[in-house]
C-alpha cells in the first residue's frame, strides 16, 4: 500500500480510458487486441488534481511486462488473459494484450470484439510525487498547478470494464471505486471532511 500526496494510507487507484479498443489483424490473431491504459489527462482526487507523468523513465514498465495480467472489472479472480507487450507512446500508455481461450474469457472477448465492451482501467501505485502549487509550473515546466504529478509509478494490471465511472470524461475510476470495493464513496467524503478540517485549523 502506497501513500497518497496528503499522507493518508490509500489502496491502489485505478483510472478509466474509453481506450479504443483495437483488434489485431492477421491469421490466429483474434484473441489479440491493442488498447491504450492511460494518459497524462488530470484527474480529481479527493486530495487534488492528479497527473500520471509519461516522460522517460516515470512509468515503470517491467511489471506489465514480465507478469501483466488482464482481468474483469479489477477482480484477481477473474484472469482474461496475459499482457503481451506494453509500452510508452506519445504520453500514452500502449498494450498488446491476448484473451485466454477458456469460457468466461472468451465470452468477454467477444463482447469486446463486438463493441459491447469498451472501457479499459488501469491499476497502479505510485512511489513518487511532485507537488505543484497553484500558479506555479512543474519542475520540468511541462503541467501548471496546482496538481500533483506522479513522477514515479506502476501500472499493476491491465482490467476490462464494464461500468466505467464516468464515461464522458476519458479517464477517471472504475464504479468500485479506488479499493475496488463498492460503497467506498463514503470513505471519501470522510477524507474530504477531514482535509477541510485540517485547513479550518491551519488558518
Amino acid at each position: 500500500m502506497r501513500k497518497n500526496p496528503k499522507g493518508e494510507n490509500d489502496f491502489f487507484p485505478v483510472r478509466f480510458m474509453d481506450a479504443g479498443i483495437r483488434s489485431m489483424e492477421g491469421e490466429g490473431n483474434k484473441r489479440r487486441f491493442e488498447l491504450s491504459f492511460s494518459s497524462e489527462e488530470p484527474y480529481g482526487r479527493w486530495f487534488g488534481s492528479e497527473i500520471l507523468d509519461h516522460t522517460e523513465g516515470c512509468m515503470d514498465l517491467e511489471r506489465l511486462n514480465s507478469i501483466g495480467v488482464l482481468l474483469f472489472n479489477h477482480d484477481t479472480d477473474r484472469v482474461l488473459g496475459k499482457v503481451e507487450k506494453a509500452w510508452n507512446q506519445e504520453n500514452r500508455g500502449m498494450a498488446v494484450v491476448e484473451f485466454d481461450d477458456d469460457e468466461a474469457a472468451e465470452t468477454i472477448r467477444k463482447k469486446v470484439a463486438g463493441g459491447t465492451l469498451k472501457g479499459v482501467s488501469v491499476r497502479y501505485s505510485v512511489d513518487t510525487w511532485e507537488e505543484v502549487m497553484a500558479g506555479k509550473k512543474s519542475s520540468d515546466g511541462r503541467f501548471m498547478g496546482p496538481c500533483y504529478i506522479a513522477k514515479k509509478w506502476t501500472p499493476l494490471e491491465i482490467s476490462i470494464v464494464s461500468v466505467p465511472a464516468d464515461p464522458t470524461v476519458g479517464v477517471g475510476r472504475d464504479f468500485a471505486g479506488e479499493n475496488g470495493a463498492t460503497g467506498s464513496g463514503l470513505d471519501v467524503f470522510e477524507r474530504m471532511v477531514r482535509v477541510n478540517e485540517n485547513r479550518i485549523k491551519k488558518r
